[in-house]
């Protein structure tokens, strides 16, 4: 796990790089060393987290045994031992890391060897002879890399604000469409990211540049196209869990290859309480166990949490705090999330970080089962308006209108029943402003197109015949998950040099779920049925049979109490509320309302305040 950065450039170009900046933004992703190649018209810089083999050896960038290829790579490729065995014509091993089987997987296989990896990946290779680069990122988009073009110059960056540093002069211009989505759905949805200049190369793609020829993108891997197998119907339960078991248990013996310490976040949920039973089965000491408790029961896991850990036998750390603990941490997460950032969890995901980080360099978490195995509530929804969907158009926007002017929950289903395709409904459902033109300035609204035209977009590329529900998890997959879940836990967990792997992100085993038909996800009241039939094998099913919590903070009470001067100064900035096209009257009234305690309107309020709060920093550092 590391931070990479790097460029190809034109001559002329070479002075206006800054790599000392570059490095300091990724200081934290890797604390360990810093390493350089740089020629003619190139450089690549690593910043190093020693994970797999940590002698100086396997330091990066790394060349070739030809010299030929040099690579940059952040991440890990969990089945290196496998490849590794079937690359080993007699020629010596310099290193034991995954970077050295990388790069004689590509000699040998060229880019069909990204069909082989298993694992978290985002590599930058240089072709020395033909003098080209290869960016290529992990099929669900675990570890980001973003990148630009400009005029002369090529470059790439774990972090946009590695990007930026790397060449201080670029344009940081905000991204229009980039705000409006956002606004909408609380992150910036690949290609896109916040600066116009700059893009995230997506999931599953792989992009190719040379200075004559430009930039060739391309995706190698992805799910929209496959079905539901029908036959799995009538399949046996007991059988499909054990095909489960096999598929999950793989993952995390695959994840729990470290040279250094090792532990889990837990929650005490299924899906974290799963990967730390696996651990333990194939542990010969005690597992270490990580968690934040509240003192405030609303949004405290701890005892659930301690009950598993006890169960398990694991070594286990909590750390209690008051929710309001973790405004401490705003200044990590103003530094470290460097693009306009929604969710609010990403607070205890620090927390939780800082803690394991006295212990391990590596922790294990439960990452991707929601989107899987079907655990949210959003895909109850998308189920019941997909069957009002399938009334005639007139009557079911009839009811919608009248479910609307009733108000709360009963008018969110009417706004969602009025939408044009389930796609639209479900990204009505998923939003977390559910009226962003109220404080979209009418220019934006109309030069840019709705998070649900881009939902409408990607479903059409579906499997045809997927229910509701089922689109609504690949929509999740194919945007959710990267650019909201994964860069959450990616930036939460490197803030604290901790690298976080998930196994239940194994593409292989969102391969098989996608195929499952959805009666083994969602049946009566319960979600994620067949994992939840796994996770009792191994954990009582009395410690995990209670509703979903997840990480939480009390964000309207903070806008009310410890932020409200910190808000309230940002909002006192006519002019830059201007500059990224909102209306400064419109916002101030819904500040005005929540503040009296008319109105509950701190989900929209924190989008504006992060968005305004990125916009202040990135001025000051460049004024700096």
């Amino acid at each position: 796990m590391c931070g990479i950065v790097g460029a190809v450039f034109a001559p002329q170009r070479a002075g206006e790089l800054n790599p000392q900046r570059a490095r300091s933004a990724l200081a934290a992703r890797g604390p360990d060393g810093w390493g350089e190649f740089a020629e003619p018209g190139i450089f690549l810089g690593h910043a190093r987290l020693a994970i797999i083999d940590v002698s100086a050896r396997a330091a990066q960038p790394m060349a070739s045994d030809d010299g030929r290829y040099v690579i940059v790579f952040n991440g890990e490729i969990y089945n290196f031992h496998e490849i590794r065995a079937l690359l080993d014509d007699g020629a010596p091993w310099r290193t034991q890391s995954d970077t050295e089987t990388l790069l004689r997987a590509w000699q040998r296989w060229g880019i069909d060897c990204l069909q082989r990896l298993h694992g978290m990946f985002a590599f930058a290779l240089w072709d020395r002879q033909a003098s080209r680069l290869l960016l290529a990122r992990d099929r669900l988009g675990v570890k980001p890399l973003y990148y630009l073009q400009a005029a002369g110059v090529f470059a790439f960056a774990s972090r946009p604000g590695a990007l930026t540093g790397l060449l201080p002069g670029v344009s940081l211009s905000a991204d229009r469409q980039a705000i409006r989505t956002y606004l909408e759905a609380g992150y910036i949805p690949a290609p896109r990211a916040f600066h116009s200049e700059v893009r995230k190369l997506e999931p599953g793609h792989r992009l190719e540049f040379e200075l004559q020829r430009g930039v060739q993108v391309s995706r190698w891997w992805t799910l929209d196209d496959l079905g539901v197998d029908a036959s799995l119907e009538r399949a046996h339960e007991s059988d499909l869990v054990d095909q489960l078991e096999g598929l999950v248990d793989r993952s995390v013996r695959w994840r729990m290859v470290s040279d250094v310490a090792l532990g889990a976040f837990l929650s005490g949920g299924i899906d974290s309480s799963l990967v730390a039973a696996l651990m333990a089965r194939h542990s010969t000491q005690p597992i270490r166990t990580f968690t934040i408790g509240f003192d405030d029961a609303q949004f405290d896991e701890s005892d659930h949490a301690r009950q598993v850990a006890q169960h398990l036998g694991a070594q286990h750390s909590v750390e209690m705090l008051r929710a309001d603990d973790l405004l401490s941490l705003m200044p990590e997460f103003t530094r470290h999330y460097d693009e306009p950032f929604f969710d609010y969890a990403a607070f205890p995901m620090m927390a939780v970080s800082r803690l394991a980080r006295r212990s391990v360099q590596v922790s294990l978490s439960g990452d991707g089962g929601d989107e899987a195995f079907g655990g949210y509530h959003y895909y109850r929804i998308a189920s019941a308006i997909g069957v009002a969907h399938r009334l005639p158009a007139p009557l079911r926007v009839g009811a919608g209108r009248l479910l609307s002017s009733l108000g709360g929950r009963w008018g969110l289903l009417g706004h969602a029943l009025r939408q044009p395709s389930t796609a639209a409904a479900f990204a009505f459902s998923r939003s977390v402003i559910k009226d962003a033109a109220a404080i979209l300035a009418p220019s934006l609204a109309a030069d840019t197109i709705s998070m649900a035209e881009l939902f409408e977009q990607r479903a059409n590329g579906f499997s045809p015949g997927l229910c509701a529900a089922e689109q609504g998890m690949r929509l999740d997959i194919a945007f959710t998950l990267p650019d909201d879940y994964l860069q959450k836990v990616d930036v939460g967990s490197m803030a604290f040099s901790i690298e976080a792997r998930d196994p239940l992100l194994e593409h292989s085993i969102f391969e098989w779920a996608a195929r499952l038909p959805l009666k083994w996800k969602i049946r009566g009241r319960a979600n994620k049925y067949l994992l939840r039939q796994l996770a009792f094998r191994h954990v009582p099913r009395e410690l995990l049979d209670r509703p979903k919590m997840g990480f939480g903070v009390p964000m309207a009470r903070w806008l009310r109490e410890g932020l409200r001067d910190w808000g309230a100064q940002l909002l006192d900035d006519t002019g830059a509320m201007q500059d990224l096209e909102l209306q400064p009257d419109a916002v101030r009234a819904l500040w005005r309302e929540h503040q009296a305690g008319h109105r509950e309107a701190h989900t929209t309020l924190w989008a504006v305040l992060a968005l305004l709060q990125f916009r202040h920093a990135r001025a000051l550092e460049n004024r700096a």
